[in-house]
């Protein structure tokens, strides 16, 4: 494939209906289905909240709703009804690549019609017409000091970008409640149109001392991700951008990230800081840092054995590192029970085009003694890999050779589906999240009704139990 082929030539005709239209043709529909489900089923019990789920984290508890995404536990992702295996074979594709184009998948994350290329190669164009950070945001990223955090830059960045928000000056104006979806929309298009500036402006920073990251026109919105980074001449790794930026995207509005954003949304901030929230969530070890330690541990077990370890040596190795409390990055799922389809499409990516990377092997080989492993143990309930159980593997085969850039790549794809979900959380004007709490004692109490606490039975414990 040559780089003629690969560009993305841009389309001149405009859309016969923008994002607006699209979104807004459908709103009445949606608000009148989700009145008659309340009418009907307001009443109805979906979900159970034990004390075990309170203390728990509210695990596995139903009590979020979105329409763009799902986790099934024998299915895996799928987005707006698609699998994962549909998505990469069926949404658009550039001329001569394998991995489909993002911007088809933006068009389907915030339409919910599947795009044809005119729709794909439209929003493309869009994100081309909205590309460029404000000055403030390399000011404030040349502030940090140079053992930041990538993911402490990426969040920064999108922060000072937040003074450009049309939803938070709309909002400062007067808006109705009912049209500042449109204004939250104008912030999608812009914040997604930059990231991957941002994500390359901060790589950049980190690891090439600086360079400016400039997108080339001719480039799709993640082939752009390779050219600044300085990697645009590899083909492969372009069709790995595009992979990857269409496995991250999103899963569900309950994850940690997710949640994280539609909660602060929900208090109507602007998406600015809702997405700079939602990266410090996806920031964290148990979350979307997984994906950096997974690398470490695979680079740590690489210098320990010196080369590929035997089925016999890695099941001793692994037993070691659950003797000394540790976990094995990158195995296990708070929903799934099944190898994850993510992890899937990205095993095959690298045996067509890796197949003998030695951590790649390392990889195979982890995946044909762990989850057995695992399971003998009966310690968790999933023992199969995720989507981080190898997605720094490939990274770092195509030279990202820093494990704390992988979580940088993961943010820049799930904004993509964060955004999608507050513009329609905004559309349909779902409600402040506002949960209560109880204490320890008040449990207690609820439970035992015949002790009162300081000759009362408390009102609260009474209202909870009810």
């Amino acid at each position: 494939m040559d780089a003629h082929s690969d560009s993305v030539l841009k389309n001149k005709s405009k859309p016969s209906l923008t994002f607006e239209d699209r979104i807004a043709t459908q709103l009445p529909a949606w608000q009148k289905r989700i009145g008659r489900v309340l009418d009907e089923f307001g009443d109805r019990v979906i979900s159970e909240v034990t004390v075990a789920k309170a203390y728990g984290g509210m695990r596995g508890l139903f009590s979020l709703i979105t329409e763009i995404s799902h986790v099934d536990p024998e299915l895996g992702l799928t987005i707006r009804g698609y699998t994962v295996d549909e998505l990469l074979e069926k949404l658009p594709k550039p001329d001569g690549g394998a991995y489909p184009l993002m911007g088809g998948l933006y068009h389907l994350l915030l339409v919910g019609e599947f795009p044809t290329l005119e729709d794909a190669l439209a929003v493309e164009d869009l994100w081309r017409e909205r590309q460029g950070l404000p000055g403030q945001v390399m000011d404030v990223l040349r502030a940090m000091p140079d053992d930041t955090h990538p993911m402490t830059l990426l969040s920064q960045a999108i922060l000072a970008m937040q003074p450009t928000s049309a939803a938070a000056r709309a909002y400062h104006e007067g808006v109705s409640r009912g049209e500042y979806w449109l204004y939250m929309l104008e912030d999608a298009l812009t914040l997604t149109a930059n990231l991957p500036i941002v994500a390359a402006t901060v790589y950049n920073m980190k690891y090439r001392n600086g360079v400016e990251a400039v997108p080339d026109p001719a480039l799709d919105w993640s082939a752009n991700i390779a050219h600044m980074i300085g990697k645009g001449d590899d083909m492969e790794f372009r069709e790995l951008c595009r992979l990857f930026m269409i496995l991250h995207s999103d899963q569900e509005n309950g994850n940690a990230c997710a949640h994280t954003s539609h909660l602060v949304s929900s208090t109507l901030s602007d998406l600015y800081l809702s997405s700079s929230a939602a990266m410090n969530a996806l920031a964290g070890p148990l979350h979307g840092l997984a994906s950096q330690e997974t690398l470490r541990w695979l680079l740590n077990l690489q210098a320990h054995f010196g080369c590929l370890p035997s089925a016999d040596e890695l099941r001793e190795y692994t037993l070691d590192t659950l003797k000394q409390g540790k976990v094995i990055p990158g195995y296990g799922h708070g929903v799934l029970r099944i190898t994850d389809t993510r992890f899937t499409a990205q095993f095959r990516f690298a045996e067509s085009y890796l197949p003998e990377d030695p951590i790649f092997q390392l990889v195979r080989r982890v995946y044909e003694v762990v989850p057995d492993l695992l399971r003998s143990l009966g310690k968790i309930k999933n023992p199969n890999p995720n989507v981080d159980a190898i997605s720094g593997t490939l990274q770092h085969h195509y030279g990202i050779a820093q494990p704390e850039f992988c979580t940088v790549m993961f943010g820049t794809s799930r904004l993509t589906g964060l955004s999608a979900h507050a513009v329609w959380a905004r559309a349909l004007s779902q409600p402040i999240e506002r949960p209560r709490s109880l204490s320890t004692g008040l449990i207690e109490e609820m439970f035992t009704p015949r002790i009162a606490v300081n000759g009362r039975v408390s009102s609260i414990a009474s209202e909870a139990s009810a």
